[in-house]
């Protein structure tokens, strides 16, 4: 558990220092998140790091119809509307911030964070690379998350990364780069491209 915390605050620390390079321009920058800006993404990031009071939380539930996605993405614009200078502020104090949502652990929040890290580095054409222990974890995390998605997009292949030691499932293969799979599973269509194998044919259906 430990490890997994101390991942989760390297990777809120290595995105903070990423954003306070960022232009007021690429503040406002679409990214791999539909409809989600740079702002949007952080805002979402800096609100699931918070420990959110069930007032709010039952409120939110409350106005999206008690659809889970949607709640978040309604807030990640909410949050969104703060200046780029107080979403830094924010995500700097999250780094130390040990909460997890209802029904998520440690793991989930780090997979998110690496997750949207990339959504806000590739859409910039600034991909970084992200240390092999945070990706490996990512990858254990996702390939079981219902609420993303991912767990049904890759029900039935075999994902093999190609820089790693990491294979999930049976089935046609899809074979590429830990990240690649990672946002691939995630719905990350951009990732696509980067896959091979008899099994991307079937992930580009879903």
């Amino acid at each position: 558990m430990t490890d997994t915390w101390t991942m989760v605050a390297e990777t809120r620390a290595d995105l903070a220092s990423y954003l306070a390079t960022l232009t007021p321009e690429q503040w406002n920058a679409p990214t791999l998140c539909d409809k989600w800006k740079v702002r949007d993404v952080v805002g979402h990031l800096v609100e699931g790091a918070n420990k959110i009071p069930m007032g709010k939380l039952v409120g939110g539930m409350l106005k999206s119809g008690f659809n889970l996605n949607k709640m978040l993405a309604a807030t990640a614009l909410e949050e969104g509307k703060h200046s780029p200078e107080e979403l830094l502020k924010a995500m700097r104090d999250t780094v130390s911030m040990r909460n997890t949502p209802p029904m998520t652990k440690p793991e989930d929040l780090l997979a998110d964070t690496v997750i949207h890290t990339q959504d806000i580095r590739r859409a910039l054409d600034t991909p970084g690379t992200i240390p092999e222990a945070r990706v490996r974890a990512a990858l254990d995390s996702a390939k079981n998350a219902a609420i993303v998605g991912s767990k049904k997009r890759v029900a039935g292949l075999k994902l093999v990364a190609t820089d790693m030691e990491w294979t999930y499932g049976n089935g046609p293969e899809v074979r590429g780069t830990g990240e690649a799979l990672l946002l691939a599973m995630c719905g990350r269509t951009s990732a696509y491209d980067e896959l091979t194998g008899d099994g991307v044919a079937t992930l580009r259906q879903r």
